[in-house]
């Protein structure tokens, strides 16, 4: 006959009041993750179950189903959550639920070694998950008989929170541990059976065991979570239907994913991943700092919705699952930790990310959608992410002089495949929109020399071309720039014509000091009268634009304005005698070469006068 024992009060073996208030109060930023945590110690209590049973398989008596039990009670305003695990003795009672921040689960780990240690499906590894049942509960108490021992060898655990526990004998039929809590005046929403229902979806629905709900609203109990995980399966299982169906309810998207990479990683870190490529961009794509990141998965426990650490900025269009026991989480479990293998998984993810890219690009039709909806998020990587910059560069797409149309559906290899091995430099210009890049004086003697240009019009190309440099070892020149080098044409070289024209040029400056850095005769016009160009160090007028119009401050620079002095327009500016018209002209060659650019002019109305007036002056009107 077992002796009995007497209820007896002890005080935590940890010392301090305020530390256990501190965990309770303060160690979690949401009071909904308690029911999580209490989950996951039924989990691991089943699993530790399912473990010793493989030596010992009388542990499980006539009772080999295993799962986890909420109940709710709406009247005694109690929640309670059971499970037919391993259960606690009265000496683990004490030791684990006494000493804060020691954990059952840490110390079977510890005795596990081998294949079991590989296998098992633990994660109450902090020993602090179970004080997060005082978040909403005044008091809790914990019923349990370890398996193995005898129905009065059961015991009772019951503490308010404040300093010290009771703990008792008790008599209990049935293995495992149920955690009964009181709840908190205002905490109602916990015996809410649809709310409930929805925090072990969330929370618990990959958990390996059914979690059944009953009691109090609900007519029959219900297995609420689906006990199977789609990244834990192996590929050959899953059908593609399967995966899409997956992707949708994963990130409440109505389309179908355009690729996706599922991958398990063994060895010194282990993990599974599962990422999608969206086939439509989120209304926030353009919102850095809005939520991102993959599901994060601690043994397939949802720990968070965003984890922003394993995915550059970048690729916050990515979608999926990550799911790993190796990760560095603070004790609430709620954020990651640095760490080299944090960063290292990074790296490699995003390898995996860029190589679904670079094979979804094998596919034109395919790879069209994703850049149309992401192409100018991936160029951001271009800038940021230097260690992938190649193959990165791979990845881009542009419009082109080649097709002259708006799509952007021509690679850099595509270019370099055309330009032959004789051209050395790969072209481009910036414009605010197709038409005036297209249009641009400046393409006017590459055109006519069969050179190809990129022309570039999304916001963010100015940064792109600084951050890339080159392409397989060819440089990026801005066909706008003051110092192109290009073929030479005509019978005069640019020094004769710059000796010749001498005199024009100097009138030219002169008269528009105030507008103009320099005036020189241009080599890259052919049907156009002037265009303006940019010096080395001077920012692009787009990206001028762009600067002033989000309110920064951008230092006044004066362009460079180039004369085509074959143009007809500059020959009658040459041969012009009268001072006014002399200005007049002069100006609006000026004003023409920046609209021709895209910029808009200072004072339209000055612009639209001179026009009137050499109008006039055409005809023969005073």
């Amino acid at each position: 006959m077992t002796a009995t024992v007497e209820a007896e009060s002890r005080p935590f073996q940890t010392e301090v009041r305020q530390l256990l208030q501190l965990m309770i109060h303060s160690l979690y930023s949401n009071k909904e993750i308690f029911l999580r945590e209490l989950v996951s110690n039924g989990s691991d209590a089943l699993d530790k179950l399912r473990f010793e049973a493989l030596s010992n398989p009388e542990l499980t008596g006539d009772d080999p189903d295993l799962k986890v039990r909420i109940d709710i009670d709406k009247d005694a305003r109690t929640l309670s959550v059971t499970d037919n695990g391993i259960g606690m003795s009265r000496d683990d009672v004490v030791s684990n639920l006494g000493t804060i921040a020691k954990s059952g689960t840490s110390e079977f780990l510890g005795q596990m070694t081998g294949d079991a240690r590989k296998d098992a499906q633990l994660i109450g590894q902090f020993g602090v998950g179970f004080y997060s049942a005082f978040i909403v509960a005044d008091e809790v108490t914990v019923e349990s008989r370890r398996a193995g021992l005898a129905a009065d060898e059961a015991v009772r655990w019951t503490s308010r929170g404040e300093g010290e526990f009771t703990v008792e004998a008790l008599e209990r039929a049935e293995r495992g541990t149920t955690v009964t809590l009181h709840l908190k005046e205002g905490e109602d929403e916990f015996v809410d059976s649809l709310r409930v229902e929805s925090l072990i979806r969330k929370y618990s629905d990959h958990i390996a065991f059914p979690v059944t709900i009953a009691g109090s609203g609900i007519d029959e109990p219900r297995d609420v979570n689906s006990a199977t995980a789609l990244w834990t399966r192996s590929r050959g299982e899953i059908d593609d239907d399967e995966y899409r169906e997956f992707y949708k309810h994963l990130s409440h998207d109505f389309a179908d994913p355009l690729s996706w990479s599922h991958n398990r990683v063994e060895g010194k870190r282990e993990y599974t991943s599962l990422l999608y490529i969206p086939a439509t961009a989120p209304f926030d794509l353009w919102n850095r700092e809005a939520p991102r990141g993959l599901k994060l998965y601690v043994q397939r426990v949802f720990i968070m919705d965003d984890a922003e650490q394993f995915l550059p900025l970048y690729l916050r269009f990515v979608k999926g699952v990550i799911d790993s026991a190796d990760l560095p989480l603070n004790v609430s479990r709620e954020l990651l930790q640095q760490s080299p293998d944090l960063q290292a998984m990074q790296a490699a993810l995003t390898k995996r990310a860029l190589d679904m890219l670079k094979k979804l690009s094998g596919d034109d039709d395919q790879y069209r959608v994703f850049w149309d909806q992401f192409g100018t998020v991936l160029k951001e990587g271009v800038i940021e992410d230097h260690g992938n910059r190649d193959k990165l560069a791979k990845l881009l797409r542009f419009a082109t002089t080649h097709t002259g149309k708006v799509d952007q559906d021509q690679s850099l290899d595509d270019y370099l495949a055309r330009a032959g091995e004789t051209q050395d430099k790969i072209y481009y210009a910036l414009a605010d929109n197709h038409t005036t890049a297209l249009a641009s004086p400046h393409l006017e003697k590459l055109k006519a020399a069969g050179i190809e240009v990129l022309l570039l019009t999304d916001r963010i190309d100015p940064w792109l071309v600084d951050g890339l440099r080159e392409f397989e070892g060819k440089a990026m020149v801005d066909a706008a720039s003051a110092d192109l080098e290009l073929p030479q044409a005509g019978e005069l070289t640019a020094e004769e014509n710059e000796k010749t024209y001498k005199p024009l040029l100097e009138k030219v400056q002169q008269t528009l000091a105030d507008r103009v850095g320099t005036v020189s005769v241009s080599q890259r016009l052919v049907d156009s009268p002037a265009c303006v160009v940019t010096g080395a160090d001077a920012l692009s007028p787009q990206l001028m634009r762009m600067l002033e119009a989000s309110g920064q401050t951008v230092p006044e620079t004066k362009p460079v304005l180039e004369i085509n002095v074959d143009h007809p327009l500059v020959k009658q500016l040459d041969a012009e005698t009268s001072d006014e018209r002399f200005t007049a002209l002069a100006n609006i060659v000026l004003d023409h070469a920046l609209l021709a650019e895209g910029s808009q002019l200072e004072n339209p109305a000055e612009y639209v006068q001179r026009i009137n007036s050499l109008i006039l002056d055409m005809g023969g009107t005073s």
